[in-house]
């Protein structure tokens, strides 16, 4: 077998042990202490509340074990023998490069089809078994379609572009498509706020009184300029809560999940509202710009080196040669090593999470973030009791009764 296939084939076989003995792990964990509502939220969380969260979170557990298993079944048969059937089976009816980009658009939708089941399961089985599913199989349809046309029309001038610039611009490729991608990364914000999100939900201003008073005086405070306050009508699809901000400079959006409002005190949503302030406050977004534009450049830097290595393809097994396929064994080797990074990820993730509680415990006040936090968890069957090690690798966020007992910690003012 061809060496990079081979060795494709065993870091794959491996990161699919190590997540399943991970699931493995979180399961019992979470099942271990399903009837024991931990000491510190005895009074806020009740038993009921605590064994469905423990339920929800072994249900997507088992669930995201099974498409871990199809995502490993699916990639070995694509790189032991199923590219080269699809290649093969489009190179004799279509010219590169549009070759190439049919080749990559091909393998994106039949990945989606395959997902498509597991998505269908999650909402209309799992999510409504547990109470949280709002969603139509009308508004599922359309929303999977939306979803497939907005990324036909990003992908596709894109890929033509990669591989217009792999074709003509020889060694120096990758630095024009990582100026392309710094563009997208910059102007992402501003076309998702402006052309996508409006096409999946609807966005109204917040309306005037008090919890828009005390967003605004908190903003104030920070010195955070925005382009508006605004509630999206989350709660056509799910029960889920949330919020987020998005957007770079004076075009600064803050939208609020209706299912946010109606579950929580203007206290507790000013909270919420603080916490992405301090975000905000200690630059947690440009510098997670500036690592991403970093992490893109070393990244085609080694695929503009490899993909013009002769011997990339053979050792893939591959049995064509076409920038398309470099690209694709480029991405299939960034697969193999992704992983090892993912808790460095999540620890710079973790410290920015604890800085913007900590943030908000001064401007907000502790209690409020604390019952936040306590009612999103058990709102939306968080689990209190996940296994430690699953955490670390998996968790971009600390759990929450780690976070609740950093804020005890800080003083406020």
């Amino acid at each position: 077998m061809p060496i990079l296939r081979t060795a494709f084939v065993v870091t794959s076989l491996l990161w699919t042990a190590v997540e399943l003995g991970l699931s493995a792990r979180q399961i019992a964990c979470v099942r271990r202490h399903r009837d024991q509502v931990p000491a510190d939220f005895a009074t806020t969380v009740t038993p009921a509340e605590h064994r469905k969260a423990a339920d929800y979170t072994v249900a997507h557990e088992k669930l995201d074990a099974l498409q871990t298993v199809l995502g490993l079944t699916t990639s070995l048969l694509w790189v032991c023998g199923g590219i080269n059937i699809l290649f093969g089976a489009l190179a004799g009816v279509l010219p590169s490069p549009a070759l190439g980009v049919a080749f990559m658009i091909a393998l994106w939708a039949i990945e989606a089809i395959l997902s498509l089941p597991f998505s269908l399961y999650s909402t209309f089985v799992l999510e409504e078994k547990f109470g949280f599913n709002r969603s139509t199989l009308a508004t599922f349809a359309v929303d999977t379609l939306k979803s497939w046309l907005i990324g036909l029309i990003i992908a596709v001038p894109l890929l033509f572009a990669c591989l217009w610039a792999m074709r003509h611009l020889a060694g120096f490729w990758w630095l024009w498509t990582w100026c392309g991608v710094v563009a997208l990364m910059l102007g992402a914000p501003m076309v998702y706020i402006y052309l996508i999100a409006p096409r999946f939900n609807t966005f109204t201003p917040l309306p005037d009184g008090d919890l828009r008073s005390r967003v605004e005086t908190l903003m104030t405070q920070c010195g955070f300029k925005s382009s508006g306050l605004f509630t999206m009508d989350a709660s056509r699809r799910s029960a889920h809560g949330n919020a987020y901000f998005i957007g770079f400079g004076n075009t600064k959006r803050v939208v609020l999940f209706d299912t946010l409002i109606a579950a929580n005190t203007p206290e507790e949503i000013g909270a919420v509202i603080a916490h992405e302030l301090g975000h905000y406050w200690h630059k947690h977004v440009l510098f997670g710009l500036l690592r991403g534009a970093a992490i893109a450049f070393g990244v085609l830097a080694a695929f503009g080196w490899l993909s013009k290595q002769p011997w990339l393809l053979p050792s893939f097994g591959f049995a064509y040669q076409d920038d398309a396929l470099a690209l694709n064994a480029c991405l299939l080797l960034s697969a193999m090593v992704s992983p090892i990074l993912r808790p460095f990820s999540n620890w710079i993730s973790r410290r920015n999470e604890f800085q913007a509680d900590a943030f908000a415990c001064r401007h907000a006040g502790a209690a409020p973030m604390i019952s936040a936090l306590v009612k999103l968890s058990r709102d939306n069957a968080s689990t209190l009791t996940p296994d430690d090690l699953y955490a670390l690798l998996h968790y971009s966020h600390p759990p929450v009764p780690i976070r609740v007992r950093h804020l005890q910690t800080i003083p406020a003012g």
